[in-house]
């Protein structure tokens, strides 16, 4: 290439005595550029006659209906259809309690102690109980979070199978007193209370 044609490309500014060149890109990728521009507003659109669906609205509720086809169920929040008498099941299953002692560990210690007698968090091995101690009411504490007090919604963080076997933990840990405890926080409630069937 000639230095007239060299000279022709140079910009006409430098930085730190470093010259630009004008390199256009090639015109078969600026078209190409162009068309995905033009594809996705007509995508965007989604609407019939000009898309190629029958709109967003529609196009969501088919995907929400094949949803809950395939998965029933399993579309409800984690938790939502157990009882009383499950979870008190769920405690005394040693594969669910070391699910859930896995589980406290790494998500709940950190608040409530490796030994659950309480730090920023309560003491959850005494009988008191800030938001219940039946098993449901420990579940949807667990699973909802306490937002004024700090604690997240595990809900949203948790598998969902790990909800239940956590609460079944932190049930199995009443009356194992852990040394120095944290002062007892709330309502006194009677083991037996938090057994289905009993009040």
């Amino acid at each position: 290439m000639s230095d007239e044609r060299e000279q022709d490309r140079l910009l006409e500014h430098e930085y730190d005595g470093i010259k630009e060149y004008d390199n256009p890109m090639p015109g078969w990728w600026v078209w190409i550029f162009v068309a995905t521009i033009l594809f996705s507003v007509v995508y965007a659109l989604n609407v019939p006659g000009i898309g190629t669906g029958r709109g967003r609205i529609a196009s969501y509720e088919e995907e929400m209906a094949r949803a809950r086809a395939k998965y029933g169920d399993r579309a409800k929040p984690a938790g939502a259809a157990l009882t009383d008498a499950q979870l008190v099941a769920f405690s005394k299953d040693p594969a669910k309690l070391a699910q859930g002692r896995t589980v406290f560990e790494a998500s709940c210690s950190p608040c409530h102690r490796a030994d659950a007698g309480g730090v920023i968090g309560p003491n959850l091995t005494d009988d008191y109980w800030i938001h219940g101690g039946r098993p449901t009411q420990i579940l949807g504490t667990i699973t909802n979070g306490v937002a004024d007090k700090g604690m997240p919604a595990w809900g949203s963080v948790l598998k969902p199978d790990d909800l239940p076997a956590v609460s079944a933990f932190v049930m199995s840990l009443r009356g194992t007193r852990p040394p120095e405890p944290k002062e007892p926080q709330g309502v006194k409630e009677e083991p037996e209370a938090a057994e289905p069937g009993k009040e």
